[in-house]
């Protein structure tokens, strides 16, 4: 009877978690949605707790302080993170599914060399074991030099022949795996742990040379391997709601890479390779662009700010860093009592993981339909009185249009050079994520609006209610 209950709880888990997902899709429903899902998950583990047979009555301490511990230290740390360092408590966290599944994998080969001392491992199930301690793995070590990278901890580095060392690691992690599944070999313990170490080796080469502005890819790919690892669990122990679970996070994940890779103009091939869009330095600036830098005040900015028809704002990390969302907001309501139309234009990688800028605005109660994605955005840009640029800089720059030595050459950018006024909010000219000089501060139309966001957004409120 309870196995049939516990069978119930599980599919109601997995409907709630497709539910969730779908809601997650809009940003009016994404909130509803994430707690949708957490309601599967919740009923999922009670079940499992209290209905699965095979947990004995003597491990509930352990099982409930482990809940307990990390409640509240998710629940603190979520509590306590700022907007900018979002990123970071996502690879993070991402990092921690990782490491379950490689545990699993490492408690579950325990579990079945020892059941089978004689030998003759049951093939499936041990290859079951081996792709999920291999995923898990490179998704916790990943994540981890994602999460140093992103928080500044960790540098760009990269080997010779990079590319060639990540391949023939991967293929040598291959043939052992198979090697040690189907030789027959006695020596399985030795292989696995090799495996193992191989694996964490690999997940460090495969994302320590990447370079900072494509790590929105790597994040959304090491999310999808965590989901695959979960999968590899949910086949082990024949868990319903875990495979769902981990399928959902895999696919979903994997749709994200290549909605990524499309937006930064990388191939598929190159992410799953490693070593690709490294950090370049700045160039020559004005030399360079041949233009000189015209800087504007807060009153002057101001004054076209109120005066014109029609303003979109393109909000980058800038942003974020200055805390400026609910400034932002409230620039938007003074211009738009002014007659003024605003409009934010979304770039699928502003920020430093998808969907960031739209998750800090949201946080600020701006209108969902305000949010309008860079391909729908872009031909409006020409019929736009002024764009003003706060902390934004890669997404802008029309070097990924003009220049085929730029490293975010082929990328689709925001065409905020066809508006006919250009502000440019940055706190100096120093250059992006991608490490390279943006032609666009060089431009007759562009004007930069130095200083901190927020500090400048509440000059210009102050400007405009007094004009």
């Amino acid at each position: 009877m309870n196995s049939q209950i516990l069978q119930v709880i599980y599919l109601i888990g997995s409907v709630s978690f497709i539910i969730g997902l779908k809601m997650l899709s809009k940003p009016d429903t994404a909130r509803k949605g994430n707690l949708v899902a957490a309601f599967g998950m919740t009923i999922a583990i009670l079940g499992t707790i209290f209905l699965y047979e095979g947990i004995l009555v003597s491990n509930y301490g352990w099982i409930f302080g482990g809940l307990i511990i990390g409640s509240i230290l998710g629940t603190v740390t979520a509590k306590k993170v700022k907007m900018t360092q979002m990123p970071e408590m996502v690879s993070l966290f991402n990092g921690m599914g990782g490491a379950c599944a490689m545990l699993i994998s490492a408690v579950e080969f325990r579990h079945l060399t020892h059941a089978n001392e004689a030998g003759n491992l049951p093939s499936g199930e041990l290859l079951i074991i081996m792709l999920g301690l291999i995923i898990g793995s490179v998704s916790f070590v990943g994540s981890m030099v994602a999460w140093g990278k992103l928080s500044g901890r960790v540098k760009d580095y990269s080997l010779s022949f990079q590319q060639v060392v990540n391949i023939g690691l991967l293929l040598l992690i291959l043939g052992a795996m198979f090697y040690t599944i189907y030789s027959g070999t006695p020596d399985v313990a030795t292989y696995f742990y090799a495996i193992w170490t191989m694996s964490v080796i690999y997940g460090i080469l495969f994302v320590l040379p990447i370079g900072g502005a494509d790590m929105p890819v790597v994040i959304s790919l090491l999310n999808s391997f965590t989901g695959v690892a979960a999968a590899m669990g949910g086949f082990l122990y024949d868990n319903k709601v875990m495979l769902v679970g981990g399928i959902l996070v895999g696919s979903a994940g994997t749709l994200l890479t290549i909605v990524m890779c499309k937006a930064m103009n990388r191939s598929l091939t190159n992410v799953l390779i490693g070593n690709f869009g490294g950090s370049s330095a700045a160039s020559e600036g004005s030399e360079k662009f041949g233009g000189t830098i015209r800087e504007i005040n807060a009153s002057d900015s101001a004054i076209l700010l109120k005066y014109a028809s029609k303003v979109i704002f393109v909000p980058g990390y800038g942003l974020a860093v200055a805390q400026a969302q609910h400034v932002c907001h409230e620039l938007e309501e003074l211009l738009e009592k002014e007659g003024v139309e605003v409009k934010y234009a979304i770039h699928p990688v502003a920020g430093r993981m998808p969907g960031h800028m739209n998750v800090l605005l949201a946080e600020s109660n701006v209108a969902y339909d305000k949010l309008v994605e860079m391909e729908n955005i872009n031909p409006e840009f020409a019929t736009t009185d002024v764009v003003l640029v706060i902390g934004a800089n890669d997404v802008v720059n029309p070097a990924a249009k003009t220049d085929p030595s730029s490293p975010i050459y082929g990328m689709p950018i925001l065409d905020v050079e066809n508006a006919k006024n250009i502000i440019i909010m940055k706190r100096s000219m120093k250059a992006g994520y991608a490490g390279i000089e943006n032609e666009l501060f060089y431009q007759p139309k562009s004007s930069m609006l130095f200083g901190d966001a927020k500090k400048t957004l509440t000059q210009l409120i102050s400007e405009v209610k007094a004009l």
